[in-house]
């Protein structure tokens, strides 16, 4: 069971006369965990999320997922961001997803990374998801219910943004093996993240770490790197959280016309190395 409270967390501890103990008579319990679809083969489950939207937690999730490809390991990619599916956009997936009585296929992309998105259900990929919570919430958990994930190493689970519906029910239906909390340099994004990270906390996830988009615009002309949104404060947000800044990414024009042209896993350069290496390190433990 979950606890989705913590005297860690809990704004009455210091008055609390249960504080400490470890049966706290205003604590909520979880239901337990959904299991993934009988069918299905999945080591190990890492959730990439944010405080807020608009930070690039989705290219996140696909280069991670690019980067693990590339050493070996066998990924997949759950969008569980309903109303704001970019993942099928970015490798150039369109159409719908096949499946049987059994249950649902993902997707492939051309380096065999498998993917399921609400948006390769649609039949019209502009229409908008105007669903509320509880309908959204039960979507994700359909996605690892019923999706027959073929002989993952890793599944990536990539988050809607904050502390909401969608956000609660992946912590407490999927068993998470790890978090990245992404963010950008600003100040009020670091303040943000710092509400997700508590939630995690609450949620007794294991935090890998933290990544910086956004970090720098290199110029074309001198290849001088450009603080766009002023000197980087994520660093002193993950270490006040005590927590590893574990890569930084650079806002990269070249890699944005490659997802608007569904060609990200032609992008050259090895990025997000820390992450990827974090998110291996957890494959190996598991054997």
């Amino acid at each position: 069971m979950i606890s989705l409270s913590s005297c860690d967390t809990c704004s009455s501890k210091g008055s609390c006369p249960s504080a400490g103990q470890a049966d706290c008579p205003g604590e909520v319990q979880a239901p337990p965990r959904d299991a993934p679809h009988p069918q299905a083969s999945i080591r190990r489950v890492v959730g990439i999320c944010s405080g807020k939207g608009g930070v690039g937690k989705s290219l996140v999730t696909a280069l991670t997922a690019i980067g693990l490809t590339r050493q070996g390991l066998k990924v997949g990619i759950l969008d569980a961001d309903i109303t704001g599916p970019s993942v099928p956009k970015a490798f150039g997936l369109s159409g719908r997803l096949s499946g049987t009585d059994d249950g649902i296929y993902p997707a492939r992309t051309g380096l065999g990374i498998q993917v399921v998105s609400i948006n390769l259900l649609l039949d019209d990929q502009a229409a908008p998801v105007i669903w509320r919570g509880p309908i959204l919430a039960g979507v994700v958990r359909q996605f690892w219910k019923d999706v027959i994930w073929d002989q993952l190493d890793v599944l990536l689970i990539d988050m809607p943004p904050g502390t909401g519906d969608v956000p609660l029910t992946v912590f407490q239906s999927i068993p998470l093996d790890g978090l990245i909390m992404v963010t950008t340099p600003q100040d009020l994004v670091s303040m943000i993240v710092k509400k997700a990270h508590a939630m995690a906390r609450m949620m007794n996830v294991n935090l890998l770490g933290l990544v910086e988009n956004m970090a720098w615009l290199r110029c074309p002309d001198c290849d001088h790197e450009i603080s766009l949104f002023g000197a980087g404060q994520t660093e002193t947000a993950a270490a006040g959280m005590a927590l590893p800044l574990l890569d930084r990414l650079p806002l990269d024009p070249a890699l944005a016309a490659l997802v608007d042209q569904g060609r990200l896993e032609d992008c050259a350069e090895p990025l997000l190395r820390q992450s990827v290496a974090a998110i291996a390190q957890l494959v190996q433990e598991n054997p």
